[in-house]
């Protein structure tokens, strides 16, 4: 148990490391995105010692939302403000390419959406997040309520294992399906394919829109990594 605590506060050290390295990232004046969880709840907080000034904030969740407006941020939708600068949000898993499965915390949708709408997107992580190759944490998928039944035969058509997630709903009033067992070889073919099955809302796989840098909290430091080459580099 000690062991694991050590791990965990350990972890948590390196998620809060890569969060306040995204500040650098926050032009001052600018509307930016903001996800939900663990590590975006620590970039929150560093914004909020910042005292970098902004136009505003889109939230992904509700939750990041009340976390936003409880620091003194400007809370903003998307048809509020101008398109946001910047989207900061934690990720599952991150491969070399900067794909990405997230939505361990139900918000995917919201997610995915102000990723896509805003000029660049900067996830941050621990460096356990960091995969060769997609597909060892389950893949999220909002579905339409009365679609569940459905959706789940047509996932396990894709031979995918999905399982509700129990007393869960999300801040659209849908349900999650968690399915393991997709092969995710190819990214961008399984996110159009779930996508394109009816009572599908959204999935967790951002592959159509990856990251544009990965900050990985490290043992030695902060690691930037992007897309063009996968490597990284300490700052």
């Amino acid at each position: 148990m000690v062991e694991q605590d050590t791990t965990d506060a350990m972890r948590d050290g390196m998620k809060r490391a890569a969060a306040e390295a995204a500040l650098e990232y926050v032009a001052p004046d600018s509307v930016i995105g903001v996800g939900t969880g663990s590590t975006a709840e620590h970039f929150i907080d560093a914004l909020g010692s910042s005292e970098i000034p902004l136009e505003g904030a889109v939230p992904s969740s509700d939750a990041t939302a009340h976390a936003l407006a409880a620091r003194g941020i400007r809370v903003l939708t998307l048809e509020e403000g101008p398109r946001p600068e910047v989207y900061v949000d934690g990720a599952d898993e991150a491969d070399p390419e900067l794909r990405l499965i997230k939505g361990a915390g139900g918000a995917l949708t919201r997610e995915k959406v102000v990723a896509n709408a805003s000029r660049a997107f900067v996830c941050i992580c621990d460096e356990s997040k960091l995969v060769d190759a997609l597909g060892a944490v389950p893949v999220p998928v909002e579905v339409v309520p009365m679609a569940v039944p459905f959706v789940a035969s047509m996932i396990e058509g894709l031979g995918g294992r999905p399982r509700l997630r129990e007393d869960f709903t999300t801040d659209n009033g849908n349900r999650i399906l968690d399915v393991e067992g997709l092969s995710l070889t190819d990214p961008l073919a399984i996110e159009l394919a779930l996508d394109a099955v009816p009572g599908v809302v959204e999935n967790g796989v951002f592959a159509m829109r990856p990251a544009d840098i990965v900050l990985a909290g490290a043992r030695d430091g902060v690691r930037t990594i992007r897309a063009k080459t996968g490597d990284g580099e300490d700052v």
